[in-house]
């Protein structure tokens, strides 16, 4: 099974602008999102960019697509790299954010064998449990639910599923119920891309500004599974990108 990897990476991020060349122990992180996939199973990752600093923050490490300014999502991005390099339908592309300087090889390569192994399915992506009430709370969380085969049933801001009994006298612990928070990786057939940048935002999607929400309103399926191994989480704030500096001062390059 062989898949590759693409980067999106921009410059204008609406909460941390730069993030992208933020520096993280001697490195711009998209650098350091690079070389995470470089060491995962994928025979080739690229960084797909529309700014001329990143692709030089880049440098030799990792080849550099460059991509139209005017792209509203990522996912966008990514078509204009499988229609750039003449990638066919069947091919597995996982789509990294280029926000992830921790992100695991092995969920990596999960993410792309899942899909794999799940023709069925146009989508992969990867969830992890949810322990913490605040978590579960917190509209900047993203929580899934799926079916017995691992197929996505809702993704969603609020807190899914709701436990009626439980908080109805309690929301600050939680039970012994199945809470998930969405990872934001995914995997794609290359050919599924062309149709999804074709289709115009769903009602669902705009409401909750979750882009994935597209897919399965249009009858896409997703496949969803727990990750493989912790991911530390991604770079959104200024207060994420001090935890992070902090991981890696503290030996989390390796």
């Amino acid at each position: 099974m062989s898949f590759s990897v693409v980067v999106p990476a921009r410059y204008a991020s609406a909460r941390l602008p730069g993030k992208a060349l933020a520096d993280l122990a001697g490195k711009p992180m998209v650098l350091r999102v690079a070389e995470r996939c470089l060491l995962s199973a994928a025979g080739q990752v690229w960084v797909a960019t529309d700014d001329q600093r990143i692709a030089d923050a880049v440098g030799e490490r990792c080849p550099v697509v460059m991509t139209r300014p005017d792209h509203p999502s990522g996912t966008d991005r990514l078509q204009e790299v499988v229609t750039q390099l003449g990638l066919a339908d069947d091919d597995i592309i996982v789509n990294v954010q280029g926000d992830e300087p921790l992100i695991p090889p092995e969920v990596i390569n999960q993410v792309a064998e899942n899909l794999a192994a799940n023709p069925d399915c146009q989508m992969a992506t990867l969830c992890e449990p949810i322990t913490a009430a605040g978590d579960l709370f917190s509209a900047d969380i993203c929580k899934v639910v799926f079916d017995n085969r691992g197929r996505a049933l809702y993704f969603s801001r609020a807190p899914i599923p709701w436990d009626r009994t439980a908080f109805a006298k309690d929301r600050e612990q939680l039970g012994d119920g199945e809470w998930w928070r969405h990872i934001g990786i995914y995997a794609y057939r290359a050919g599924f891309l062309h149709q999804f940048v074709n289709w115009p935002p769903a009602p669902l999607e705009k409401l909750e500004s979750l882009e994935q929400l597209r897919a399965l309103a249009n009858g896409a399926a997703i496949h969803v599974a727990p990750a493989c191994k912790d991911v530390p989480g991604g770079v959104d704030t200024p207060e994420d990108l001090e935890r992070m500096r902090t991981l890696l001062r503290g030996g989390a390059h390796d």
